[in-house]
């Protein structure tokens, strides 16, 4: 009998099922994370080709249209290989936040429980895992007046008087926060106009410590001289093949700058380029010093998250070779065993 036509059990393999009814009483889900250029994308399409299921993405960048080879989205050849979820939902003026991915990606594995599938996330935006894997704390939604008058005070005061407002009000949160990270110090401080608590109050009362999944974590990591290395290959990659036409498109389209989507990584440094703000060879060194500084912040963010498997790509190993030590680490996840101490980094 074909994988795909078996009754009972959740089709993960050709040789590897799990019981539908201990599926949902113990709802697995296994996490593929890692810093940028690590070589995610590559390790996930042949795990999730074996595992007979989807690749769920946890990119907030990857989640606006037309925004592709700045954000390295999967190719089209990819996604008819493996089907990708969560990716181009929104366009690059639309609001979108981390309770707005949560929402989304908990219909599709949903979805992929009632089909029978292994919900598979992949990506790199720690707090997309963090809230899916944990849960949100219970803070207000955004009101887009509150976030106006936000918005007038920072043209007023700018990013700093914006991180002052928050130190005075709530210095905890403030303290955890950097203060160029715009859009965290605002909605901190939206949290506190709109409902009168502090929100590091509200996360430290949370503390993420729902427990809605049987979570499998399943961190990607290189030398920090190999990570490097494949980062300025990359972003040489996406400027050889059109990463400047793309955002010179998107500002030709009226995405202007100001947009948190174009102050993404490469999409600002190209548009300041494109203002005549820089030269060519200033953009460049730019874009992957601010690449490299981003890779570093992510791997600080998820040395913090408890149970992270890690797992060191070797110099020249082959990514077939690292996907089915994957793949051999999540088998002995749906049968019950602990990881063997060898096998992670």
């Amino acid at each position: 009998m074909d994988v795909a036509e078996r009754r009972g059990s959740l089709l993960i393999g050709s040789d590897l099922t799990m019981d539908v009814e201990m599926a949902r009483r113990h709802r697995p889900l296994v996490v593929l994370l890692g810093p940028t250029a690590v070589g995610k994308s590559r390790v996930a399409i042949q795990v999730a080709k074996y595992l007979n299921t989807e690749i769920l993405t946890a990119d907030s960048r990857q989640v606006y249209r037309g925004m592709d080879i700045g954000t390295d989205k999967p190719t089209v050849e990819d996604r008819q290989v493996v089907p990708h979820q969560l990716l181009d939902l929104v366009s690059p003026d639309e609001t979108f936040n981390t309770g707005w991915y949560r929402r989304a990606a908990l219909e599709h594995i949903e979805r992929l429980y009632v089909a029978n599938r292994l919900p598979f996330v992949v990506g790199g935006t720690g707090l997309y895992i963090r809230t899916l894997v944990r849960g949100l704390c219970p803070a207000p939604q955004a009101d887009p007046i509150v976030r106006a008058a936000l918005k007038e005070l920072k043209e007023q005061a700018g990013r700093q008087g914006l991180y002052a407002e928050l130190t005075r009000v709530d210095p905890a949160a403030a303290a955890r926060l950097h203060p160029n990270d715009e859009s965290k110090v605002m909605r901190a401080l939206e949290v506190f106009r709109l409902s009168g608590r502090l929100m590091s109050e509200m996360q430290d009362e949370h503390r993420f410590q729902e427990e809605s999944f049987s979570p499998l974590l399943i961190g990607l990591q290189r030398t920090t001289e190999t990570l490097y290395r494949r980062i300025d290959e990359r972003i040489d990659w996406q400027l050889a093949h059109g990463m400047v036409e793309e955002t010179r498109s998107l500002l030709e389209r009226g995405y202007g700058r100001e947009l948190g989507a174009m102050k993404g990584l490469g999409y600002r440094h190209i548009g300041a380029y494109l203002a005549n703000e820089c030269d060519e060879a200033e953009m460049v060194r730019l874009f992957k010093r601010d690449t490299r500084r981003f890779a570093k912040r992510q791997m600080t963010w998820f040395r913090k998250e408890p149970g992270v498997e890690w797992f060191l790509i070797d110099e020249g190993e082959a990514f077939e070779q690292v996907g089915r030590r994957v793949i051999t680490r999540i088998e002995q996840f749906l049968h019950g065993h602990e990881a063997p101490k060898h096998s992670l980094a």
